[in-house]
């Protein structure tokens, strides 16, 4: 059977309206949103008394709304200081979760292309979804380079400590990142148990190691040639020492209780060297930390979904739901 990209992407999970915690639904561009694309209909505040270490001045939330296609949005945010998790709910949970890191090169959080569509889709098949509105390191927040960490640490313990309300066992989340994002995802296998912030309540007395990792297409190294120059840029800048560039590069700070990791990466990726992903494999296998590898000749950088119809590549969502099965998410 054939499916069209509306249905591929569009296939919602019924009863994702749930209590919403008095939360209001994450941003939308002015525009109507296309039909039969279901939005998110709650969402969850990291910070229960704002994000800890605000700029001056504060930050003015902008969404960029980048699609010419009235079929699709490809919003990306910026300007973040209400990080929050947006949730997808499936009309059927399967009892595990998934906290997923949108791409951006931490210039902004690409929320359709790297969240949302692969909140439906994942949550069309039993998960929880989370998708995570991080804020971004070059916006002046106090814990620069942290910031993220900061962010990602820290939904995980919500997500564990609301597990009850989600139907969902609060061992099975799973963290999912792109791009950027899958730096984040990579960072957070590697350093869930680092301070980064202090405790708030009750939440933070719980783990943030994911049950299993999938960084995809990651950006991973911080140092040349192998960098992402953007992201780096971004997270620790053009003048950042080798400690710096050590203290975040996550292939460098992997632990013995890292989680299984699934890596996936496209070996034409003209944006984020293929190596990244090689990078972070060889440092798992060397902590003997489970790790599948999917390596696609063709695919290039950003496909999500919505870029992987009729390649190779457009099986990797399946191949992903398949490991994770064996894994026992």
């Amino acid at each position: 059977m054939t499916l069209d990209r509306r249905t591929l992407m569009g296939l919602a999970a019924g009863g994702m309206a749930g209590a919403a915690f008095g939360q209001t639904p994450p941003p939308v561009t002015g525009a109507a949103l296309p039909a039969g694309l279901p939005q998110p209909t709650e969402t969850i505040d990291l910070w229960p008394k704002g994000a800890p270490g605000a700029p001056v001045g504060g930050l003015t939330e902008t969404v960029n709304e980048r699609s010419t296609d009235p079929q699709l949005t490809d919003r990306a945010v910026f300007g973040i200081s209400r990080p929050r998790m947006a949730v997808f709910r499936p009309s059927r949970p399967n009892g595990a979760a998934v906290l997923i890191t949108p791409g951006g090169g931490y210039r902004w959080v690409v929320v359709d292309k790297e969240g949302y569509e692969l909140g439906r889709w994942l949550s069309a098949r039993g998960y929880t979804v989370f998708v995570l509105f991080y804020r971004l390191p070059g916006e002046g927040w106090s814990a620069g380079p942290n910031v993220v960490l900061q962010d990602s640490q820290r939904a995980m313990r919500l997500i564990r400590h609301r597990a009850a309300s989600f139907g969902i066992d609060p061992e099975r989340v799973a963290a999912m990142g792109f791009s950027a994002g899958g730096h984040a995802c990579a960072d957070l296998s590697a350093r869930f148990a680092a301070p980064v912030y202090d405790a708030v309540d009750q939440a933070d007395g719980l783990s943030a190691r994911p049950f299993v990792a999938a960084p995809i297409y990651p950006v991973v190294s911080m140092s040349a040639p192998t960098a992402h120059s953007g992201s780096r840029e971004k997270l620790i800048g053009t003048t950042a020492s080798a400690a710096l560039e050590i203290a975040h590069s996550p292939h460098l700070n992997i632990p013995a209780n890292a989680p299984p990791h699934f890596i996936l990466h496209a070996e034409d990726d003209d944006v984020v060297p293929v190596e990244n992903a090689l990078v972070l494999r060889a440092a798992l296998c060397a902590k003997n930390i489970p790790v599948e590898t999917h390596l696609f000749t063709h695919g290039g950088h950003g496909f999500g979904l919505r870029k992987t119809i009729g390649k190779p590549v457009e099986a990797w969502p399946d191949l992903f739901v398949t490991w994770a099965h064996l894994q026992g998410l």
